[in-house]
């Protein structure tokens, strides 16, 4: 599979895949502004499945679990242009311009934006820093994320709760976030974060919920639920690996054959 995916300064990511791809990351740290310039993102997230088509803009909150499947068009390959939004960054620019911090955002976390010419000017201008990836100073850096923030602020006002919110997840029913959740690849760490508790915390309480460990009862988990689609659903091991959770097609197979003794494609073939 032909890719290409360019980190530029700390803040600016852009992607150019000829071939369907899957985004890797899976816990949304920071608040990210994302412009579809070519082709579509699916972002599969808790509350469903959002779609980034070319020519639009997407604002997504911090602290969330996502995936993202990239699609080239017919005639067009895969491109966008995002720029990841830093707590700390945010919280000067809105100190500096008087912006109130203290108020917390409940609407949902990802929002679909209408771009107009001062967007799709803003991004254009971001494509030569594509080509000088090391060459991004971080005066210029500061300068076009501040750029991005008052163009947000000015065309879309009714943004400001969801961009000044720096309040941390709080603790919420760990059952049942596991059990919606599980099919995240994320590190621990984050599922701890999200359910509002410490590392400690979380693995003391998911030891009394589930009397197991985190990574053991996942696995299992992943397993379990991938037993079922490739005998009941008859679903082919490529097309569900990355849907429930699992690194690559490899680690899959590997880690069905030592709790089963059979291979996934042994299930489908009978």
């Amino acid at each position: 599979m032909n890719m290409d995916e360019i980190n530029f300064g700390n803040a600016f990511i852009y992607s150019c895949y000829f071939d369907k791809a899957f985004g890797h990351e899976q816990f949304v740290s920071e608040h990210v502004i994302s412009y579809q310039i070519s082709g579509e993102t699916h972002i599969d997230h808790q509350n469903g499945v959002i779609v980034l088509k070319e020519g639009q803009l997407m604002i997504s909150h911090r602290n969330q679990l996502a995936k993202a499947f990239k699609y080239p068009s017919k005639d067009k390959e895969y491109r966008s242009l995002s720029v990841m939004l830093h707590t700390e960054r945010i919280r000067k620019f809105g100190m500096d311009h008087h912006y109130p911090l203290d108020r917390k955002y409940n609407g949902v976390p990802n929002i679909l934006l209408k771009s107009n010419s001062f967007m799709d000017s803003f991004f254009q201008s971001l494509v030569p820093y594509v080509e000088q990836a090391n060459n991004v100073s971080k005066q210029m850096e500061e300068i076009k994320v501040n750029e991005i923030l008052t163009l947000l602020l000015e065309t879309h006002p009714e943004l400001k709760t969801f961009i000044f919110d720096f309040s941390e997840p709080f603790k919420i029913d760990l059952e049942e976030f596991m059990r919606k959740n599980y099919h995240y690849n994320v590190p621990i760490e984050n599922f701890a974060k999200l359910t509002g508790r410490s590392l400690a915390s979380f693995k003391r309480d998911f030891q009394k919920i589930f009397d197991s460990s985190p990574r053991k009862w996942l696995q299992e988990k992943r397993l379990s639920e991938a037993y079922d689609l490739l005998e009941k659903k008859q679903q082919k091991p490529a097309d569900i690996y990355l849907d429930l959770g699992f690194e690559n097609l490899s680690h899959f197979y590997s880690s069905f054959k030592e709790k089963f003794g059979i291979t996934p494609a042994m299930i489908t073939a009978k």
